[in-house]
């Protein structure tokens, strides 16, 4: 396990954590709470196959799904998805990230448009309400943000663990 975490480069927090809770590696896949370290393990080299690293950034991004309005980001993933389980092409791949790649160009460019229209009108307006009210918005959001950041991290999680199959190359 040491010689696994060691030639990957783990922080020393994480080997400390290692050496006083696991014996494997295998042992570490299953205890870790930090969905970031379970993640960091899980990209090394040969841990997941190609389909399953695949798949989990596809779980990853339809987390966001409802953030995605353009039909060519959505498309995106689900040809992701597709090419992992074998049943799309890598031109279609390609395809599907030039599309995706270009809503997300439009989806700047238009914000850009509309945060300069919209800019002066706005900053008076802002720079009054901000000071009455940026302790508590800060508050709120901050606290809304960690909650959903943690449900998610959650989900990552649950979602490696259920399916998933990772090797360690028998290392201890």
């Amino acid at each position: 396990m040491i010689n696994w975490l060691e030639k990957n480069n783990a922080c020393k927090e994480g080997i400390d954590w290692c050496k006083e809770n696991c014996d494997t590696m295998e042992d570490v896949w299953d205890k870790l709470k930090r969905v970031d370290w379970l993640v960091w393990v899980a990209t090394k080299e040969g841990v997941l196959t190609d389909k399953e690293l695949r798949l989990f950034a596809c779980f990853c991004a339809r987390q966001n799904w409802h953030l995605l309005t353009d039909e060519r980001s959505r498309n995106a993933i689900e040809v992701a998805e597709r090419f992992a389980n074998g049943k799309a092409t890598k031109e279609e791949l390609k395809a599907a990230y030039v599309a995706a790649y270009d809503a997300a160009y439009d989806a700047v460019a238009a914000a850009f448009d509309a945060v300069a229209a919209r800019a002066a009108a706005v900053a008076a307006y802002a720079a009054r309400v901000a000071a009455r009210v940026a302790d508590a918005a800060y508050a709120d959001a901050a606290y809304a943000y960690d909650a959903a950041r943690a449900a998610a991290r959650k989900e990552q999680m649950e979602w490696l663990r259920a399916n998933t199959t990772p090797n360690f190359g028998g290392t201890k």
